[in-house]
C-alpha cells in the first residue's frame, strides 16, 4: 500500500473516530443532537484531500533540511501527529464549504444536498412550525460554527506530539493566521458579489483575485504547506520557497474551480453545470468577460448575473458570451502562468527528491482536475 494511501486512510479513520466520539456526547445531552454528527460525518467522506496532503508531503520534504534532526522514534511519533494535523486540515475545509454553500446558497456539495438544505428537507419532512428556510441556515451555521471548534480541537491534540515547543508555536501560528485569513477572504467574496457592477474591469480583475488569494488560494495550498514544513522544523528560506510555490498554485487551483462552476460537468463536479452564474460570482472569468462586451451586451450579462434566478437558456447565454469574449481562453492562459510559475519554484527548493515528486504530482493534480 502506497505512503499516500495511508494517510489517507488513517486521516478519514481519525475523522469518523472523532465524529463517533462526539455523537456519544452529543447523544447524552440530548438525541435530537445526532443529526449534527450525521451531516458532518457525511461530508467529511469525501473530497481530494489536497489540504492534508500537501501538509505531509511538505513535512517529509523538509524533515532532512531541517536544522532539528530527529532520531527515528522522533519522526514515527511526528508522523503520527501529522495524521491529527491532516485531520485538523480537512476539518477547517468541511466548515469552510459548509459556510460557503450558505452564503451562496448553494444547493449541492458532491452530487448530493448541501448541509443547509439537508436541515431545511428535515424542517418540512417533520412538518415542524416556522421556515424551513432559516431552521435550514441556522443549522448549518451551527454545524459550520462546531467543525470550525473541532478543527482547533484536534489541531491542539496532534501538536501534543510537537517534537518542541519552538516548532508547535510556529505551527500554531501558521494555523491561525490561516483561519483570520480565509474568514476575511470569504467576507470580500459576499463584498464582491453584491456589488454594483463597474466597468473598471482591471479593479474587477484586482478584487477577483485578492478574494482567490485569501479565500482559497491561502488557506487551500499555501498553508497546509507553511504547517507541514514547520512541522519538520524548515528555516524561513525554505518556507518563503513553498509560499513562492503554493500561493501561484493555489490561484490556479480557483481559476480553474471558478472555470468548472461555470462549464463543468455536473455529473463530475457534484454541482448544477452554471452554479457560480446562478450566484453571481464576480470572478476573474466574469471581470474579463464584461471588458470585451459592448455595453449594451454587458448590461444584459450584469441583469442576468445579478438575478439569482437563471433559466436553462440564461445560462447559455452567459456560458456563450464568456466564451466568445475571449476570457475563458485568457482565464487558460493564466492558468497556465500561473502553474508554470508555481512548478518553477518547487524546481528552486532543495528538498527531499521523493517528496518533491510528490508535490509536483500533486500540484499536477491541482491544475489539471475536473472536479
Amino acid at each position: 500500500m502506497s505512503e499516500t494511501k495511508v494517510l489517507l486512510d488513517l486521516v478519514q479513520k481519525q475523522l469518523d473516530d472523532f465524529c463517533e466520539q462526539r455523537k456519544h456526547e452529543f447523544t447524552a445531552i440530548s438525541p435530537d443532537l445526532t443529526v449534527i454528527l450525521d451531516y458532518t460525518k457525511d461530508l467529511l467522506a469525501g473530497g481530494k484531500r489536497f489540504r492534508a496532503l500537501f501538509c505531509y508531503w511538505a513535512w517529509v520534504a523538509c524533515l532532512d533540511i531541517s536544522s532539528f534532526q530527529q532520531d527515528h522514534a522522533q519522526r514515527t511519533q511526528s508522523a503520527q501527529a501529522l495524521v491529527g494535523i491532516g485531520a485538523a486540515l480537512e476539518m477547517f475545509h468541511g466548515a469552510a464549504l459548509v459556510h460557503d454553500d450558505l452564503l451562496d446558497q448553494s444547493d449541492t456539495r458532491r452530487g448530493v444536498p448541501s448541509i443547509h438544505k439537508r436541515f431545511e428537507a428535515m424542517h418540512g419532512q417533520s412538518q415542524w412550525a416556522g421556515s424551513p428556510e432559516r431552521f435550514g441556515q441556522a443549522g448549518s451555521v451551527l454545524v459550520g460554527d462546531l467543525m470550525l471548534a473541532w478543527s482547533s480541537e484536534i489541531f491542539g491534540g496532534a501538536l501534543l506530539n510537537s517534537p518542541n515547543a519552538q516548532i508547535e508555536a510556529a505551527c500554531r501560528d501558521e494555523f491561525s493566521k490561516m483561519r483570520v485569513e480565509v474568514m476575511a477572504g470569504q467576507y470580500l467574496d459576499v463584498l464582491e458579489e453584491n456589488a454594483a457592477p463597474t466597468r473598471d474591469v482591471e479593479g474587477a480583475v484586482g478584487r477577483a483575485n485578492r478574494v482567490i488569494l485569501y479565500k482559497t488560494a491561502k488557506y487551500s495550498i499555501e498553508a497546509p504547506l507553511l504547517i507541514g514544513a514547520a512541522f519538520a522544523g524548515a528555516d524561513p528560506s525554505t518556507l518563503r520557497g513553498l509560499s513562492a510555490f503554493g500561493i501561484p498554485l493555489g490561484m490556479a487551483f480557483q481559476l480553474r474551480d471558478d472555470i468548472l462552476g461555470v462549464f463543468g460537468d455536473s455529473a463530475v463536479t457534484g454541482k448544477p453545470t452554471g452554479d457560480d452564474l446562478r450566484e453571481g460570482k464576480r470572478t476573474v472569468l466574469v471581470a474579463l468577460t464584461r471588458e470585451a462586451l459592448t455595453p449594451s451586451v454587458g448590461k444584459v450579462f450584469d441583469e442576468l448575473l445579478m438575478s439569482r434566478t437563471l433559466e436553462a437558456e440564461q445560462i447559455v447565454f452567459l456560458q456563450q458570451a464568456i466564451k466568445e469574449s475571449g476570457a475563458l481562453a485568457k482565464t487558460e492562459q493564466m492558468i497556465e502562468e500561473l502553474a508554470n510559475e508555481s512548478l518553477s519554484a518547487l524546481e528552486q527548493l532543495q528538498l527531499d527528491g521523493t517528496a518533491k515528486i510528490q508535490l509536483r504530482e500533486l500540484a499536477m493534480r491541482v491544475i489539471n482536475r475536473q472536479a
